[in-house]
């Protein structure tokens, strides 16, 4: 297999990614302009409406014999992944010699099919949930949401070798043993309660593997491993389970990128990767180093704010206040704000934002759960 040139591609993408699709929040309205002006090489087609009747594409292209599904933003919140797959679509069309070949060794050798935007309800709210408040990532058993049936339908009659389940996570999650946010972290998702390694995430393993060995290169000790605890209603566990090997991508935080552009970039290069490398493979038995790759650890925060005076003034109480920032919709705009994740000695905590002043009074920060 001819490996991914990492100069070449970071050239290629400083000019060429997809430069519609920016910020954290992208509805339907933002990827529809773009679907329609696909090359002719892209078959394009609703695959049904959501809940609200907000048409969910169905996006096809290659011609070869091993099947791969991919599916973006059933997290309405979670929008890294769309346009990571919004900047390979770009990638395929791209006249570049090198992007030729590798589009070539991908596409002769996959079909793909991708699900743009699973749940445009979510994106408009930028919530998890559907319309309906349900979570299609807990929804696949019961599938009482519209969304879960089409994917699931999808599954089921596309029937593929390979999944690539596109999630963001949250910014608290740095690689275990570093200072160092997960920028991205892999999971192949459990079958059983008992974690089984069977031959599907054996093979599954394999692919995260090679994505993880290319992003090594790009930033070191920022990928990290999503917890596998077997979730019985999960998506991806299900999918793992009923013979699709299904690669969980997790976008998380990169310095200063709160809108995600920078990880978009990462998440779009292990794509790339990931698909390559099964399109050149028959076998996927090479999934000992994924059991290298650290695990997720909680032990990140947005800013952390040293010796906040918590108490009364006679009890001079100096707790350190640990923030998340988050995100929320509010006359029909996205806004961010601070929210206290943890209290206390923070110590033990990561930041790229330490915030340390004379007199910092607890009530002075103004925090949205203060």
């Amino acid at each position: 297999m001819k490996a991914l040139d990492t100069n070449n591609l970071e050239s290629w993408y400083a000019s060429n990614f997809e430069k519609s699709l920016k910020g954290r929040r992208i509805l339907f309205d933002d990827i529809q302009p773009i679907i329609e002006k696909l090359t002719a090489k892209f078959e394009k087609n609703i695959l049904g409406y959501s809940e609200s009747g907000i048409p969910i594409y169905k996006i096809s292209i290659g011609s070869g014999h091993k099947k791969v599904l991919i599916w973006s933003q059933m997290h309405g919140n979670e929008s890294t992944g769309t346009k990571a797959v919004f900047d390979l679509f770009k990638f395929i069309a791209s006249n570049n010699i090198d992007n030729k070949e590798i589009t070539t060794q991908i596409l002769s050798n996959c079909t793909l099919e991708f699900i743009v935007l699973l749940n445009p309800d979510g994106a408009i709210k930028f919530t998890r949930e559907n319309a309906n408040n349900i979570d299609l990532n807990r929804d696949a058993v019961n599938r009482a949401a519209v969304e879960s049936n089409l994917l699931r339908d999808t599954l089921d009659s596309f029937n593929p070798q390979f999944c690539f389940n596109l999630h963001d996570q949250r910014s608290i999650f740095n690689v275990e043993g570093t200072p160092n946010p997960a920028t991205i972290s892999f999971l192949a998702p459990s079958e059983d309660i008992d974690r089984t390694l069977t031959n599907g995430r054996k093979e599954t393993m394999s692919v995260i593997v090679a994505m993880n060995e290319l992003l090594q290169q790009l930033i070191p000790n920022q990928i990290g491993r999503y917890t596998d605890e077997f979730y019985p209603t999960a998506t991806g566990d299900n999918f793992q389970k009923l013979g699709h090997n299904t690669i969980l991508i997790e976008a998380g935080h990169f310095k200063d990128d709160y809108d995600r552009d920078i990880t978009r970039k990462y998440n779009f290069y292990a794509l790339l990767q990931g698909l390559l490398f099964i399109a050149n493979n028959s076998t996927f038995s090479n999934y000992l180093p994924y059991f290298d790759i650290p695990n997720n650890d909680n032990k990140f925060l947005d800013i952390i704010y040293e010796d906040v005076s918590t108490g009364t003034e006679a009890e001079n109480k100096l707790e350190d206040i640990g923030i998340q920032v988050k995100f929320k919709v509010e006359n029909g705009k996205l806004i961010s704000y601070e929210d206290i994740e943890q209290k206390g000695d923070l110590s033990n905590f990561y930041t790229y934002n330490r915030i340390k002043k004379d007199n910092l009074k607890f009530f002075d920060l103004k925090l949205s759960n203060s």
